[in-house]
């Protein structure tokens, strides 16, 4: 192509390159302006991809003067082709109509800025920029490939629609709508109110800074709505109020700070919608979030601080190593209990003792005993039948240790019913002659507690059912006896 070969438009912004000055298309109507319809748009505001790509690699310098090109409201027609350009300037297209999808792979620019505007798809993996990269408000059908791309400061797509048509149609794509997997960002992931149907793939970024989620909707139902295992943020995630339909996937990330997902929604139902394993987060906050829809695997994750009303998790759970300092709200033992009954491998000795050191940590040794007793009584059903009997007995007896006020209450009924029976009908002496003055209080006492002899059980024999009494206060001393001491010692060992 020969420069001179350019329309009006194409001049003007020819013209207007060498000093970065702006060029506008813009006619100041919202709806004539609406890039959505920019393929009506007609000659006086219609540039070529190609004079475009000859001006950032070839364009004419002017001393003392900052080239740049910054479009607005323009039609660009054909493919934008950078791959593997070195461009020594800032490229500003906002508010334009793209009829084919810009290839800017490998290419290297000062800044990229597309905000506005309305594109097929974005091919810039590996895109190395020293600025900002804005998508703001885009709306893209997508794919959207920025894998492995370095950004030297933000990444912001606020506000943008990937995956979706103006009409609300979607697109089927066979590979994911928006790719970041494997980029850096040295500064913050900028996402308040993006909107992606389809899967958003970011697994192994990097970003410097923090991310911001709020109020953004990522939809697909069925499959994976955000893949993103082993990412690492400077600081925050934030993503207060967002909607996920499908699958989040946010395995081995790392995040210092908080992982905010408060008043968030998720669903997925019939699989897995959050799974968050083998993480290491400051503070997770699902306050205010809605019940989740689906499965949540916390395995193996290591959190600072948990926000969690019981009513946000689901049925299914799974928390097998899921370590955690602090739970907020401070709740009463018993509403946190039913969660560690929804694990899905049944039976997790680790998670009570974790939800009892949390409770200790905060001096409430009351909660800690009751949840120590909820999990002696969970351990108590995998065990066979004579155990589950012992088992049984303990609970009831000294609430295995853990409840020590009850054991006086069984001795001081036996006692009440031994000493009211005997003292009706006193039991006959064994030798007139030595037998000492019978008591009906201490008889009782000699026969409930194996170890105290008050000389009242070797010298009187009872007859009838009230030595069977006696053979029962006998063995019920003895099993509650070794009952008690079996509780002492397992609670003197948690201490």
């Amino acid at each position: 192509m020969e420069i001179n070969e350019l329309t009006p438009a194409e001049r003007r912004v020819r013209d207007a390159f060498p000093s970065g000055a702006p060029v506008d298309f813009r006619t100041g109507s919202e709806e004539a302006d609406d890039p959505e319809g920019g393929g009506d748009w007609g000659p006086e505001r219609t540039v070529r991809a190609e004079v475009l790509r000859a001006l950032l690699l070839g364009g004419e310098r002017t001393p003392g003067e900052v080239p740049a090109l910054r479009v607005m409201g323009a039609r660009i027609t054909g493919t934008l082709r950078g791959r593997y350009a070195v461009a020594e300037c800032a490229v500003l297209l906002t508010g334009c109509h793209f009829e084919k999808a810009p290839d800017l792979y490998g290419a290297q620019l000062r800044q990229l800025n597309l905000s506005g505007s309305v594109l097929p798809g974005l091919d810039a993996g590996t895109i190395r920029v020293d600025g900002v990269v804005r998508l703001s408000g885009c709306r893209i059908p997508g794919p959207v490939r920025l894998g492995a791309s370095r950004i030297a400061r933000a990444l912001v797509l606020d506000g943008a629609r990937i995956g979706v048509h103006a009409d609300g149609s979607t697109v089927a794509n066979d590979e994911p709508v928006l790719r970041l997997n494997h980029a850096v960002v040295e500064d913050d992931l900028w996402w308040p109110r993006l909107v992606v149907h389809g899967e958003a793939r970011i697994d192994g970024a990097a970003v410097t800074g923090q991310i911001r989620m709020d109020d953004a909707e990522l939809w697909n139902p069925g499959g994976t709505a955000l893949q993103a295992e082993n990412v690492t943020v400077g600081s925050d995630l934030h993503a207060m109020r967002l909607r996920v339909r499908g699958r989040v996937n946010l395995r081995g990330c790392r995040i210092p700070g908080q992982l905010n997902f408060a008043y968030a929604r998720f669903a997925h139902p019939g699989g897995v919608a959050l799974r968050a394993s083998s993480m290491t987060v400051g503070e997770l906050w699902l306050r205010e979030a809605a019940p989740i829809e689906g499965l949540v695997n916390l395995r193996r994750s290591q959190i600072d601080m948990l926000h969690a009303d019981p009513s946000v998790w689901p049925p299914v759970v799974r928390l097998e190593g899921l370590t955690y300092t602090s739970l907020l709200p401070h709740l009463p033992a018993a509403r946190r209990l039913p969660l560690l009954e929804r694990e899905e491998e049944g039976y997790v000795p680790f998670s009570y003792e974790q939800l009892t050191a949390a409770y200790r940590r905060i001096g409430d040794d009351d909660a800690a005993r009751t949840v120590l007793l909820a999990k002696e009584r969970r351990r108590r059903g995998t065990l066979p039948a004579y155990a589950r009997l012992w088992g049984h007995l303990q609970d009831a007896a000294v609430g295995y240790g853990f409840r020590p006020v009850r054991a006086a209450g069984w001795l001081f009924s036996l006692l009440l019913v031994g000493t009211v029976a005997y003292a009706t009908r006193h039991p006959g002496p064994l030798k007139e002659d030595e037998a000492p003055p019978f008591s009906p209080l201490f008889y009782t006492l000699d026969l409930l507690l194996p170890i105290v002899d008050f000389g009242q059980e070797k010298a009187f024999n009872p007859q009838g059912w009230y030595q069977w009494l006696a053979y029962l206060l006998i063995v019920t001393g003895w099993l509650l006896a070794t009952t008690i001491a079996a509780g002492i010692t397992r609670s003197v060992s948690r201490n």
